[in-house]
């Protein structure tokens, strides 16, 4: 049976990424520039500046993806981009270089959600089994998604304000760690303890929301009344605090969400799945609560925004004949 490989472009906030995918699940190239160099003197990801940065590199990493893979574009079966969620300048910068060159090699353009992008990395170490609960843990999401099949998905449990990740950026910037805040606090958390035992909202509730405001707040408020009063606070003991009142809540609600589902895995995606203490809190619950679910995890490169993702989503699609047009956009708000 011939091979179908799938051209795919990522570039929904600040790394611009471009790969080369066969049959969904094999890696021939992963392409990713990231520009947070560019971004941490702002203390987060600038909009505008991630849209020229996407203008200037897309083309070399489009061609790097496809030099590294060794094959030439008559050998593709599909290019594949993200259309949403994320920033809409980035996002029309990808979506636009895809319908270039599916025009121009007379190729079928698919549109992936950027989440289910995430959900879809985990195809690329293990098989999915349906039917899955993925827990998404990024900067700008936070949800349980319960898939039956591999295109079918089901928000049941969202945050109804800050995402995990987004609070861990802000926390980092009250306590002076460089952008992105989320890898520093996970490992300074590992060499603290939870001293200051931060609010878990919400995990008592009779749903699957989150929401991080308050957590957020607590934390800001304790780190200024304490600077207010002169007094010095143990930044490894707070990074450690904060750390397992995310982690309690994910891991718990993930837990009870997946008991009622009934489900035969449990798939961890999105950024914040680097975080190794969210990776070892969720583990241990699984296989002391859960031995008979098993537990997907992505490889450390495979947990941020990378087009890889994209392709291994892209293909479901494929085999749908699930194809856009040139009216293809930029959709910033995209739910899946």
């Amino acid at each position: 049976m011939k091979k179908k490989r799938i051209l795919a472009i990522e570039t929904s906030c600040d790394e611009t990424s471009a790969a080369v995918i066969e049959d969904g699940k094999v890696i021939l190239s992963n392409i990713v520039a990231s520009q947070i160099k560019s971004h941490q003197r702002f203390g987060g990801v600038v909009p505008e500046i991630a849209s020229r940065h996407h203008v200037e590199q897309i083309t070399l990493i489009i061609e790097e993806a496809m030099t590294e893979a060794g094959i030439e574009y008559t050998e593709l079966d599909a290019v594949a981009v993200t259309e949403g969620p994320g920033l809409v300048g980035a996002l029309l910068i990808g979506v636009n270089a895809a319908k270039a060159i599916a025009f121009a090699h007379s190729l079928p353009l698919i549109a992936v959600n950027h989440i289910k992008g995430h959900i879809f990395a985990n195809q690329l170490s293990d098989d999915m089994t349906f039917p899955l609960l993925s827990l998404v843990v990024s900067g700008g999401h936070t949800e349980l998604i319960y898939m039956s099949s591999p295109d079918s998905f089901e928000i049941i449990g969202e945050t109804r304000d800050d995402a995990a990740g987004e609070a861990y950026d802000k926390i980092g910037r009250v306590i002076g760690v460089p952008y992105p805040g989320g890898k520093h606090i996970d490992e300074m958390a590992h060499r603290g303890n939870d001293t200051y035992h931060f609010p878990r909202a919400m995990m008592t509730e009779d749903n699957y929301d989150f929401s991080f405001s308050g957590l957020k707040s607590s934390f800001i408020n304790t780190v200024h009344n304490a600077r207010q009063k002169g007094e010095e606070l143990n930044t490894i003991d707070l990074a450690a605090s904060f750390q397992a009142a995310v982690t309690d809540v994910l891991v718990d609600k993930t837990i009870r969400a997946a008991r009622e589902k009934q489900v035969q895995q449990l798939v961890l995606a999105g950024g914040v799945a680097a975080n190794k203490g969210l990776r070892q809190a969720l583990t241990e619950a699984v296989t002391n609560e859960m031995p008979d679910v098993e537990l997907l995890i992505p490889p450390l490169n495979l947990c941020g925004d990378n087009a890889a993702m994209i392709g291994a989503a892209a293909f479901v699609q494929l085999e749908n004949e699930e194809f856009a047009d040139y009216t293809l956009n930029g959709k910033p708000g995209l739910s899946v």
